[in-house]
């Protein structure tokens, strides 16, 4: 009886330093994605208030209010990359995070804004880019929808900052 229970205490301790470990783990990872966000830029663009001078820290990564118009193609306003099911991340599962960042192709088929720097993320290793999916996993929700993309011609419900093609002038640029 007494090798018996050694064995399941044994087994019991092992048990618990695995999660500890692997908590620890993904505690790391989670602060090497923190690291990576914070040094790609990721607020820039996505959070509300960052490109009107005050941004707004309860809503991180929530999903900006300013938007990008990029000639023939429209606006388009940074996501929500929290987990919030309705109006963010929530409902994609990490490989479809991973794919997204490094291919710019969304779940639904369509391909993300083209002033998002998906071809540099490309170049992240496979911990790296994991890394960033745990931890816009690990943040707090955002419940934030964002609006558009808009289409040319479209009215927008956002400020918007135009990028112009070289040798045009805001002036000449078409509206």
């Amino acid at each position: 009886m007494f090798g018996k229970t050694v064995r399941i205490a044994s087994i019991t301790a092992a048990a618990i330093m695995s999660i500890a470990l692997q908590a620890r783990a993904d505690q790391a990872q989670i602060a090497r994605g923190e690291y990576l966000v914070t040094i790609g830029g990721c607020n820039d663009c996505h959070t509300p208030g960052y490109f009107l001078g005050n941004p707004d820290m309860n809503r991180y990564l929530g999903g900006s209010d300013v938007g990008f118009e990029m000639p023939g193609l429209g606006v388009f306003v940074g996501r929500n990359l929290t987990p919030d099911k309705e109006t963010g991340l929530g409902n994609w599962t990490t490989e479809e995070i991973v794919t997204a960042l490094q291919t710019g192709h969304r779940p639904d088929g369509r391909m993300l804004a083209p002033i998002m720097p998906w071809p540099a993320l490309a170049n992240l290793t496979k911990d790296d880019v994991e890394a960033i999916v745990a931890y816009l996993q690990s943040i707090e929700p955002v419940k934030h929808a964002v609006p558009g993309p808009f289409g040319p011609g479209e009215t927008v419900s956002v400020f918007v900052m135009r990028l112009l093609p070289p040798g045009e002038t805001a002036a000449s640029a078409p509206n």
